[in-house]
């Protein structure tokens, strides 16, 4: 019961839902790490997804993952597969690039109806470091990395037969996943108090990260010393308290900016910042740029109509596609 209740407290993220709602209603969904990265942040608080299976592939980078009870530290190339329901959180660093496939679970079910064990091993959250396979296992982890850059050019078309193609490729990356599990690696278990307290930190600072807490009050909230919290958000995301905190911060600022429509004043305030010049230098501390230089890097043209003395920060003006894309 207790873990019953444990579970329905991690959060369901659907991706449809709050992130491309082109695919709200969609059995099949691919995407790059990269472009998700944008829109969740590289470190990705525990939760889980409802009647989906999620794949990632990792080319290159180092990937800090929780799969259940399970811990993983990892350098690419490697793959992890997601079953509904399993709570899963994962920290990439900057070099990190990959691809990602979400899949409704009734289409997994149909591609391997009749094969029982298969369909088993499917319901286990499984890691597979693909560079350190050897003879036989190299050669079936080599294949994977093409299998997906076929996924992506399937999904990018509009080719007939594409679901067929699509579903047919999923079933050989499957396959082939489920061929290595045995040579998946793996760290001690986390304890799941620790988890648990990660948990309420990171739906905390989903809160409260507006109102500039100090760390104190966190962990206080949390019935925790700053340094026990500090040693938690170290061991489960390889970062301090306040740099989670920090890293919800730029997320919420990287989104308001890019579709919003706001001025980068506005924004600001919207976060919390009783100064405008120390939203922009807390930006440029952290991204290594101003916001309207992130902006002007994405494509995103920077109008001089009500120019801050801020700074040197100018207001934003943005077509309406521009706030789609």
């Amino acid at each position: 019961m207790n873990s019953r209740r444990r579970l329905a407290s991690i959060p369901i993220l659907d991706l449809g839902q709050v992130y491309d709602q082109r695919y709200a209603d969609a059995d099949f969904h691919y995407d790059g790490h990269d472009r998700l990265c944008e829109f969740f942040g590289r470190s990705v608080a525990v939760h889980r997804h409802d009647r989906f299976f999620q794949i990632h592939y990792l080319h290159n980078g180092h990937v800090h993952l929780y799969l259940d009870d399970l811990q993983y530290r990892l350098d690419g190339p490697l793959c992890f597969l997601t079953p509904p329901g399993v709570p899963h959180a994962f920290v990439t660093d900057a070099a990190c690039e990959g691809q990602v496939i979400t899949v409704r679970q009734q289409l997994v079910w149909k591609l391997f109806d009749g094969e029982a064990a298969l369909s088993l091993r499917l319901n286990q959250p499984l890691c597979v470091s693909l560079g350190e396979q050897r003879g036989e296992a190299a050669r079936v982890a080599a294949h994977l990395e093409p299998l997906f850059h076929q996924v992506a050019d399937e999904f990018a078309g509009r080719r007939d037969g594409r679901e067929a193609n699509l579903l047919a490729l999923l079933r050989l990356i499957l396959a082939k996943l489920l061929h290595l599990v045995e040579q998946a690696q793996h760290d001690n278990p986390v304890p799941a108090h620790d988890l648990l307290q990660f948990h309420r930190f990171n739906q905390l600072v989903e809160a409260r990260y507006t109102e500039h807490w100090p760390l104190q009050r966190y962990a206080g909230e949390l019935g925790l010393t700053t340094a026990r919290l500090n040693l938690i958000c170290r061991r489960l995301a390889g970062m301090s308290s306040k740099q989670l905190i920090f890293e919800r911060q730029l997320q919420e600022a990287k989104r308001l900016l890019l579709h919003s429509g706001q001025s980068v004043n506005q924004i600001g305030f919207v976060l919390g910042f009783c100064d405008p010049a120390y939203f922009s230098r807390f930006f440029r501390r952290h991204v290594g740029m101003s916001p309207s230089d992130y902006l002007a890097r994405r494509g995103i043209a920077v109008k001089p109509c009500e120019k801050s003395k801020i700074n040197g920060e100018s207001c934003i003006q943005r077509t309406p596609s521009m706030l789609l894309s």
